[in-house]
């Protein structure tokens, strides 16, 4: 009955007798920006965007009029008319951060727990928890808060070494801060994390712990805050532990209504409990500091309400990254971010993989197939085989792989990473998952368009939401080159393993879908496409014109240097190009390091060296701890969308210099091509790498090229190419190469 009731009439009439527009009008307005769609938008997205503006409509009502509270680093940019970081509030009805999205992630192998530390050391124990600020407060008013403090009176850097260990340095006006964060865990006990600090002043004064109702987001609430039987520490929103190491010398809490804490500090009024109906409740511990000698404390939050079922870790980061690809080269920036980039895809491979900590600590089969390619050819296979286990129990009735409806990547995507598997292993698919990949490919049969209306769609998949960064929704060739690709790669495995009637059934698709792709983009008018491959069929050139790339790489559906790829790159180059990186005009709105990186690959398989510069810029918008954002902030360099701590970037990273040493092309193995000139005159290796000929491992001394393989069966043909020398082909049974100078 409910259905029958005429619900769009009873809008528009409360909408006249409030004086409000009409919302079906508006949304009908809106939606004819975009091409008509069974999903207008994912409603993942949707969810996530009012759990995102949710949090802005509070930040705007606690932040601006409390100005005199200590907030964190990206709010006291951001208010501050005086940064370059500063948003005016005027008519937005949110305020969220857009100016310095970072953080870095601190964890254990195994354990999918991520505390995050921001760039001036504001710890985040629990996911999208409250936060601990660690203060100088001295006996003549001098203050050292790190939010407050300007960029070069911080600094921070990530350690490594036996784990993840995040250490920020502060300095002011005599004060010294230093904290290292890090997650630890023993053995028949579950994890922690655990900041150790150091404090440093050239008088007394005290170092305090302060407990803070936000994180690198914004607000978050906290009701209560008690301290414990013992003295020594803080129970927060009964959740979480706050073991201070030692008894504080005096303890001071506040409630919205009295403001932060921070107004009253030392003060003289001790609390051991506080409550605050507002969620703005505050506290600091005070510890003794005299003048010139160091004080020192060791702050840990257990980590139960995240950890559910996770058990203590039962390996160190040395065993979890035993056996992987190693990178040797003289440039020590470059080998930290590989390095660093290979221990993030780990830590976010805990359990099912997520592109990120924080913001995107949920799974997506386009981000999730991105960065099982590295875990797959850097030696991570164990947890790639565990991941893409689960993706039968992850598709429909019908054959759909879902994370989120509307977007038809999914099947193509997840076909084309089984047949990475398949290749690399030498092993069909699991019951299973062969099971689900025969329905995925009946789904994208059924799925295509059937008819030329709008024109140039005939044989595409429908218009859909897709990559959300594309633009709105629309016939996207992205979709249809994943379908293409992944098909065809899994028709070969197939076709390997005398699977036929699968593999006849995925080629003959395969082979429709690039005729009807091939018909579709050579129908676009030369006016609109310049000779290159537009986001879809109808749209002139822009920025979406990147997903069209994937045609390259990583599926290599044309060959190295194809005109209309090289055509697509050089306007993309030439228009959508900022400070160095591509910049993503649509929704991203920033410098985006991975998609960068893509156009880097294309440049490396067309053998132009362009791919050099594109290299050493995202390497040099990588943060000081070694990570990228989903999208810079062209102006301040900090992160501007998504997470601070972006898995696919990572894995980009990875594929990069992977690429550089061994690249596969189809019936070959190219050795070097993307070796740096400044990694030259040193040893250069790289490996243990797999591929589909087996592993492969690369060593470069002097003029001598050393290659190390274990080849499965009859080595393939190699092309050595190390920019500078002159080329050489071979056969893969040949292990030392004689470079000469051109």
């Amino acid at each position: 009955m409910l259905n029958l009731l005429p619900w769009r009439f009873f809008v528009k009439h409360a909408a006249r007798r409030y004086g409000v527009l009409d919302p079906a009008t508006i949304l009908a307005r809106i939606r004819g920006f975009a091409q008509p769609s069974e999903v207008a938008e994912p409603f993942e997205l949707l969810r996530a965007g009012i759990v995102f503006h949710a949090r802005g409509l509070v930040n705007a009502k606690a932040i601006q009029h409390n100005l005199d509270w200590v907030w964190p680093f990206w709010v006291e940019r951001q208010f501050n008319p005086a940064s370059r970081s500063f948003v005016p509030r005027a008519f937005s009805f949110s305020h969220i951060n857009l100016t310095h999205r970072n953080w870095t992630a601190v964890g254990l192998p195994d354990v999918a727990v991520y505390p995050i530390v921001d760039p001036h050391g504001l710890v985040t124990p629990l996911h999208d928890g409250w936060s601990l600020d660690f203060w100088i407060v001295t006996e003549s008013r001098k203050r050292l808060l790190p939010s407050k403090l300007e960029d070069h009176a911080v600094t921070q850097l990530l350690e490594l070494g036996e784990g993840l260990q995040v250490k920020t340095r502060c300095q002011l006006d005599g004060m010294e801060l230093e904290l290292g964060t890090r997650m630890t865990g023993e053995a028949g006990q579950p994890p922690k994390v655990c900041t150790n600090v150091r404090a440093l002043t050239q008088e007394d004064g005290w170092l305090v712990v302060a407990v803070r109702p936000y994180n690198p987001e914004g607000v978050q609430f906290i009701q209560r805050i008690a301290l414990d039987s013992s003295g020594k520490a803080f129970r927060v929103n009964d959740e979480a532990t706050v073991d201070l190491g030692e008894a504080p010398i005096s303890l001071r809490m506040a409630h919205y209504a009295d403001g932060d804490v921070y107004l009253n500090l030392p003060g003289d009024v001790d609390q051991r409990e506080i409550t605050c109906s507002t969620g703005m409740a505050t506290a600091a511990a005070l510890f003794r500091i005299h003048a010139g000698q160091p004080r020192e404390l060791g702050v840990s939050v257990s980590l139960e309400r995240d950890l559910g079922r996770t058990v203590a870790p039962n390996r160190s980061w040395q065993q979890a990254l035993k056996g992987t690809a190693a990178l040797e080269i003289g440039d020590a920036r470059m080998k930290f971010l590989y390095d660093a980039a290979m221990r993030t895809v780990l830590l976010l491979s805990a359990d099912e993989l997520v592109p990120g900590p924080y913001t995107y600590r949920r799974f997506w089969f386009r981000d999730a197939c991105l960065m099982l390619h590295p875990l797959l050819t850097l030696g991570l296979s164990d947890a790639a085989d565990r991941i893409i286990g689960t993706f039968a129990a992850r598709q429909t009735a019908t054959g759909y792989f879902l994370s989120q409806e509307g977007e038809w990547d999914s099947n193509g995507q997840v076909l084309w990473i089984a047949a990475r598997q398949c290749a690399l292993s030498h092993r069909p698919p699991e019951p299973a998952l062969d099971r689900a990949l025969r329905k995925a490919v009946r789904w994208l049969a059924r799925k295509r368009l059937t008819k030329d209306d709008p024109a140039g769609t005939r044989g595409l998949l429908p218009a859909g939401f897709s990559a959300e960064h594309l633009g709105p929704n629309d016939y996207y060739y992205w979709d249809d080159f994943w379908a293409w690709g992944g098909l065809k790669e899994m028709a070969k495995q197939w076709r390997r393993h005398c699977q036929h009637e699968a593999a006849d059934e995925a080629e003959k698709l395969a082979a429709e879908f690039a005729a009807d792709i091939t018909r579709s983009i050579e129908s676009i008018p030369e006016r609109r496409a310049k000779g290159a491959i537009p986001a879809a069929p109808a749209r002139r050139m822009d920025a979406g014109a990147i997903g069209s790339m994937v045609a390259d790489y990583p599926l290599q559906l044309y060959p190295g240097g194809a005109p209309r790829m090289m055509a697509t790159l050089d306007w993309l180059l030439d228009h959508c190009f900022h400070g160095g990186g591509f910049f993503q005009e649509m929704i991203h709105s920033g410098i985006n390091a991975y998609l960068t990186l893509d156009l880097a690959q294309t440049l490396l398989r067309a053998g132009d060296r362009r791919f050099i510069g594109l290299i050493r810029r995202v390497a040099e918008l990588a943060s000081p701890t070694g990570q990228w954002p989903e999208a810079i902030h062209p102006i301040t360099h900090g992160g501007c969308m998504g997470d601070g701590q972006h898995g696919w970037a990572a894995a980009e990273w990875l594929m990069m210099i992977r690429n550089c040493f061994v690249r596969e092309e189809d019936d070959h193995l190219v050795i070097g091509s993307g070796i740096l000139p400044e990694w030259l005159g040193g040893t250069v290796s790289f490996g243990p790498t797999l591929t589909p000929w087996g592993p492969v491992s690369v060593r470069l001394e002097a003029k001598q090229l050393t290659l190390e393989a274990e080849w499965h069966e009859r080595p393939p043909q190699v092309i050595v190419a190390v920019p500078g020398y002159h080329s050489i082909a071979g056969n893969g049974g040949q292990r030392v190469f004689s470079l000469e100078s051109i």
